[in-house]
């Protein structure tokens, strides 16, 4: 059994973080602060592995730009603070996500007795079907 991963965080200081101001109601609030949190992530530039790297990159996220760049919005909280908390977690969630390497699909034979109920299931209901048509004599 393979020896258990450490989980893979990801460094602050390479995350870029812009306010913006949120959209949706909240009144004079919206309107006046910038609130609302674009991340960006450069996951080529980043300090993953490279394993973790290319599952990142190979996801179909719309948040991942062309040249690798993943873009979070968080405006979910009234705070500035509280929102680049929420972006990071969400970062950290998806790289965590990532982490671990799929299995490895190995292709398996169906044994003879799976065959053989599979054959005999068949027939039955070929048989029961060929009842159904036009009575002969």
């Amino acid at each position: 059994m393979p020896a258990p991963r450490l989980p893979i965080l990801v460094d602050p200081l390479e995350v870029e973080f812009s306010a913006i101001r949120a959209q949706g109601a909240g009144g004079q609030n919206v309107n006046k602060v910038s609130s609302a949190v674009h991340l960006r992530y450069d996951i080529p530039a980043s300090s993953l592995p490279e394993d973790v790297k290319e599952r990142l990159l190979a996801l179909r996220d719309s948040r991942i730009t062309h040249e690798g760049v993943l873009v979070l919005k968080a405006q979910k909280h009234r705070s500035q603070d509280m929102n680049r908390a929420d972006a990071l977690a969400r970062l950290q969630e998806l790289v965590d996500s990532v982490a671990t390497p799929p299995r490895v699909r190995r292709p398996t034979k169906p044994s003879y007795g799976a065959k053989q109920r599979r054959l005999e299931g068949k027939s039955q209901r070929s048989e029961i079907k060929s009842l159904r048509g036009p009575v002969k004599d």
